[in-house]
């Protein structure tokens, strides 16, 4: 397969690492050569130095024969045109990165499609909507919903128990899961949920019957609508508070995004240095937002902004330290429900051995739009993990298809692959070792160190 991205910026490097991963013939196209010499050193692809909205430099490239190509430089209006340019030269699918959110509405998606944009990203407003979603549940780390009716749900939650070493933030959480094995935990209180992956210690594993929970523990649960409160009680989140007042640091375009899409209900606090830009957050933002001219790591400031019964804080300055600190320090205050954005792909598991809550990288939730495009079975979501060597798809199980020829535990998937859930007739639901799935059914898979393409063959 042959792949052409234009614009070696965060985004465009961290697709280029990643695809080239895959021994696919990528080319990366960037105007500033600097950008590009260490990636032709370190990366098995094909670097090209010009300017991208170049005819001559789009057909050095290839651009006429791929299979996909990507336009993700850091302006608007050359992505779409490069779009278009690589569409009319033959490209068989294309993909522009945007930040304007009319061009994202569903009524506007035939209009660009006829221009020759097959697909449009806006990075911001995917992080946006992962930020508020989550922020509908205090006590988990991530949340994501499946299905038309959204009843299908993927939970990521924390272990913790009440051992005293440990800090105000977990003292008295009562967890009944951890030091038992998922065999024991299915005894004593059924099936209404899997667990699909446990992250410890740095590694992400697929657990069977006789793995062990442990405090630390990072537990991917899968289950439906009416058993997420059960989750939230067996892991002793109980006391977790319902998220109604939030501070966010930093008035960038994510902190602009965020705010939009948090519930209207919420109280929201944007605490910005600059001035200036206060004065166009004050145009931007919702009238329910109060913005506060200071920093967001003065906890003297954020004191007197009463982060003591602020139940969700959330880091978006422009630096990862920053972020990563700040959320820190604001669980040590009691916050229950911390979300830092962490763009340095070295900083991830820093952050999730120092505890910050959410962590939210916008090169990874935009990857995981683009990667779908590569993958030639039906997918309808899929997300690549921010704190684990994972990946989830829902697949659309085709008639014919390789997993409708026996139950589940007898398909033969690949090490590292378990299915969770799937939905049904529009309606969600766990999936065991004797399902036998059928055309139609849409199947949630958690797929652990890049097992995800290996599936093509069992789905298409």
């Amino acid at each position: 397969m042959n792949i052409v991205i234009a614009g070696a910026g965060a985004v465009g490097t961290h697709l280029a690492r990643l695809l080239s991963k895959e021994n696919l013939n990528v080319v990366l196209v960037d105007k500033e050569e600097d950008r590009l010499v260490k990636l032709n050193d370190a990366l098995d692809i094909i670097t090209l130095t010009g300017e991208p909205t170049s005819i001559s430099v789009l057909q050095n490239a290839d651009a006429g024969k791929a299979d996909l190509f990507i336009a993700v430089t850091p302006d608007e209006s050359q992505n779409i045109t490069l779009s278009m340019l690589a569409k009319q030269m033959g490209a068989k699918r294309t993909v522009a990165r945007v930040d304007n959110y009319e061009y994202m509405k569903e009524e506007n998606a035939e209009i660009f499609n006829k221009m020759g944009v097959n697909r449009l990203i806006y990075p911001e407003l995917l992080a946006a909507n992962d930020i508020a979603t989550s922020c509908r549940y205090s006590w988990a780390r991530q949340m994501w919903e499946f299905g038309e009716a959204r009843d299908l749900f993927l939970l990521s939650v924390k272990m913790h128990d009440s051992h005293p070493i440990y800090d105000k933030e977990i003292k008295n959480e009562n967890n009944m899961l951890v030091g038992h094995t998922l065999k024991e935990i299915g005894m004593m209180y059924g099936h209404s949920f899997h667990v699909v992956a446990i992250k410890r210690d740095g590694d992400t594993i697929v657990p069977y019957g006789d793995e062990k929970i442990l405090t630390r523990d990072l537990v991917f649960f899968m289950t439906t609508r009416e058993n997420v409160h059960e989750i939230c009680k067996l892991s002793g989140k109980e006391n977790y508070p319902k998220v109604e007042r939030v501070i966010i640091i930093g008035g960038g375009k994510l902190s602009v995004r965020a705010d939009w899409a948090l519930p209207k209900d919420m109280s929201v606090k944007v605490v910005e240095p600059s001035y200036d830009r206060c004065e166009k957050l004050g145009e931007l933002l919702q009238d329910r937002t109060m913005i506060i001219n200071g920093e967001g790591h003065d906890m003297d400031l954020l004191h007197d902004e009463n982060i003591d019964t602020t139940e969700a804080f959330i880091a978006l300055t422009p630096n990862d330290e920053v972020n990563i600190l700040s959320c820190v320090a604001a669980r040590r205050r009691g916050v229950k429900k911390t979300i830092a954005q962490v763009e340095n792909l070295d900083y991830l598991e820093m952050a999730e051995q120092l505890d910050v809550g959410t962590v939210v990288n916008k090169k990874k939730i935009a990857a995981s739009y683009i990667y779908e495009m590569l993958l030639k079975s039906s997918v309808d979501n899929m997300k690549m993990l921010t704190v684990a060597d994972a990946d989830v798809a829902e697949f659309i199980v085709k008639k014919g298809s390789r997993v409708t020829k026996d139950d589940v535990m007898h398909i033969g998937f690949p090490l590292g692959v378990n299915i969770g859930g799937m939905v049904r007739d529009g309606k969600g639901q766990l999936v065991s070792g004797r399902t036998v799935l059928r055309e139609g059914d849409k199947v949630v898979v958690f797929c652990i160190g890049g097992t995800l393409k290996k599936l093509d063959r069992f789905f298409k």
